[in-house]
């Protein structure tokens, strides 16, 4: 059962996630928003969403969260109030030299030498995109259904 074992693989690891970032009192979603941060800069609230795949009744939340605790600073853009920006806060920036080692830790432990573990994560990519199309094409209409053929 692949999904079941992909399954296994994601709960294994946000475990050991969430043993890592205990210390500094940071979530596995809280990390990923620093880390998404960290590497791309500034992101509007709808951007750091569709990068993180999450919703914004997750997202919104667990940025607030973030933001009483000085992680991150959210703002609305001047010329269009609709937009919100998020960037890293004084102690998200502060984190980033502190959670250094995680990547290298978690990465040690998939037990994947370094070659095979660019090809899991273009399988994972893959298998995840090919998820979301399967799961675009359930929702949507059934074209045949309506043909009167």
């Amino acid at each position: 059962m692949v999904c079941f074992s992909l399954y296994a693989a994601s709960r294994a690891t946000t475990q050991l996630y969430r043993t890592l970032l205990d210390p500094w009192g940071l979530t596995y979603p809280q990390y990923l928003v620093l880390v998404a941060l960290w590497r791309e800069g500034e992101q509007t609230v709808s951007s750091l969403g569709e990068l993180l795949q999450l919703d914004s009744g997750t997202l919104s939340p667990l940025l607030r969260r973030m933001e009483q605790g000085g992680l991150v600073v959210k703002e609305r853009r001047s010329h269009d109030e609709r937009v919100v920006t998020v960037a890293i806060g004084p102690r998200g920036a502060a984190l980033r030299a502190e959670l250094a080692h995680v990547p290298s830790r978690i990465a040690a432990a998939t037990g994947v030498q370094a070659g095979d573990g660019e090809a899991l994560i273009r399988t994972l990519q893959q298998v995840t995109a090919s998820m979301h199309a399967a799961a675009a094409s359930a929702h949507a209409p059934d074209a045949t259904a309506a043909s009167p053929h």
